[in-house]
């Protein structure tokens, strides 16, 4: 979305889908090119990497599961297939409500998808697990929107036992924001990270 705004993106892939085309395949192509750079001078050095697209907001995707394979996905399997050939783990970024989503990203063939956004409609853990286990894992859980910002220590660590009761196997404990946000505090953060470790 960033070449032209969000709104425009939206409106030029309903009224110009082959200036969107266009532009987003060049794009697509520079971060090949930029990747192959990375990957050549990390190899054997780097595990996975971390890419994405928000295609969600809190109440619901933003754009239809259609227009999310038409114009998102051709250039993301690109990216995976991509990154899989250097032996990369793949974890796929999309905040808000993606459950509409999760199907299409895991036919892209992503290891893990990032974040469960935790208060997001449809994004409860034991409703991605009933749907989804086994056939991808995730990352995340931990509600950054409130309870790492207002609760205790004791409630954050609370959680973290909670999500891992429902994801014995299969979920990486971390906060379901792709930062550390400046208004949480720190005795949260620690009590996330000692708890994800015991």
């Amino acid at each position: 979305y960033s070449a032209f705004g969000m709104e425009k993106a939206f409106v030029n892939m309903l009224k110009r889908p082959e200036i969107f085309i266009e532009i987003h395949n060049r794009i697509v192509d520079f971060y090949l090119k930029s990747n192959k750079i990375f990957y050549e001078a990390t190899k054997g050095k780097v595990d996975a990497v971390l890419i994405g697209n928000d295609f969600g907001g809190q109440k619901r995707l933003m754009l239809s599961p259609e227009l999310i394979n038409k114009f998102a996905m051709p250039g993301a399997k690109k990216i995976v297939d991509q990154a899989k050939s250097y032996g990369l783990k793949v974890i796929y970024h999309s905040c808000g409500s993606i459950f509409e989503a999760i199907p299409e990203l895991i036919k892209l063939s992503v290891d893990a998808i990032h974040p469960i956004q935790a208060l997001a409609t449809d994004m409860e853990p034991k409703r991605l697990k009933k749907h989804f286990f086994k056939q991808v894992s995730f990352c995340g859980g931990v509600d950054a929107q409130e309870l790492l910002v207002f609760g205790t220590p004791d409630q954050v660590r609370e959680k973290v036992h909670e999500l891992e009761k429902i994801f014995p196997t299969g979920l990486i404990i971390s906060p379901s924001h792709e930062a550390i946000l400046p208004d949480i505090p720190p005795e949260n953060i620690e009590a996330l990270f000692q708890a994800a470790k015991s």
